[in-house]
């Protein structure tokens, strides 16, 4: 049985880690603010401190907010250092192309393995083991880390170290625009004094059919921007694709846009679920919201 640790007890993280522990039996864990137990956390050991977590791993998962946080908990924290030789660091986290590059660099020197492995999915797939894990790092250690994966969703290897975190930039880009596409579809239909859930019944069986319109639109409809998917995680990709694309000497205009709107959002509104970009297109205050037509 293969020993598994995971750093990072978030909206994703803690689902993840329940399925690791259905899976391999006890997983030990850490996150960085204290956890709440819910009576959700059977078969795994919250450890003190994050070498305490990892001290005994084969494999290690990271679900952590951004790059400036793995780098912490790994490198400044001493995670890495208490690690055994050969063991494999897979970050799931969502973080910028030369942040993942390097940390690959520093953990090799350190005589660690490392994947890039950020996914995509949500909490439901995170709850349902159905997410989508775009993979960058050697063959080898993808290979190694099919059981982990088996347990969590999809894995597909995409290339060398970085791979992943730019396949998840682009996944990134898509969602958004798939979610603003909707929020505007509905503010417009809104306006129009239109049936929204009439309407998204309507044309989900046409082209403009998608899993952001099946799950986001009836959470616009209803108001309901509890966080599921952060508005502020989703700004923070944006701008990671935004400073790639420039780099390689490429625009991307529909996401600077959209950019701005997720910006709008959060200073308006807060660290809502990102299906709450409508509130942003629409200008209205979270209370003011009615569902249905308008």
């Amino acid at each position: 049985m293969v020993r598994v640790a995971i750093l990072g007890l978030g909206l994703m993280g803690r689902p993840m880690a329940r399925r690791l522990a259905a899976a391999f039996g006890t997983v030990s864990a850490w996150n960085r603010s204290p956890v709440q137990h819910r009576g959700d956390l059977a078969g795994i050991a919250i450890a003190e401190r994050p070498e305490q977590s990892v001290a005994d791993a084969e494999i290690l998962i990271t679900m952590l907010t951004d790059g400036a946080a793995v780098a912490e908990v790994l490198f400044s924290r001493g995670a890495a250092r208490a690690m055994r030789p050969g063991t494999l660091i897979v970050d799931m986290s969502s973080i910028a192309l030369d942040e993942a590059r390097d940390h690959a660099r520093r953990l090799a020197g350190m005589g660690l393995r490392h994947l890039d492995a950020p996914v995509s999915g949500g909490t439901a797939g995170a709850e349902a083991g159905t997410l989508a894990i775009m993979a960058g790092g050697a063959a080898e250690d993808f290979s190694r880390a099919q059981p982990v994966f088996a347990a969590l969703g999809r894995a597909v290897h995409l290339g060398p170290s970085g791979a992943g975190q730019v396949a998840k930039l682009a996944n990134q880009v898509i969602v958004a625009l798939t979610i603003g596409g909707v929020a505007e579809g509905l503010a417009l239909a809104r306006a129009g004094g239109v049936d929204l859930a009439g309407l998204v019944d309507a044309i989900g069986g046409g082209l403009a059919a998608s899993t952001v319109l099946e799950r986001y639109g009836p959470r616009m409809i209803a108001g309901d921007f509890e966080p599921r998917g952060r508005s502020s995680t989703h700004l923070k990709d944006l701008q990671n694709a935004l400073r790639h694309a420039a780099s390689l000497g490429l625009d991307l205009p529909l996401s600077t846009v959209v950019e701005h709107l997720f910006a709008r959002l959060l200073g308006c509104h807060g660290d809502v679920d990102h299906s709450g970009l409508i509130l942003a297109i629409e200008g209205e205050p979270a209370g003011d919201r009615a569902g249905g037509a308008a």
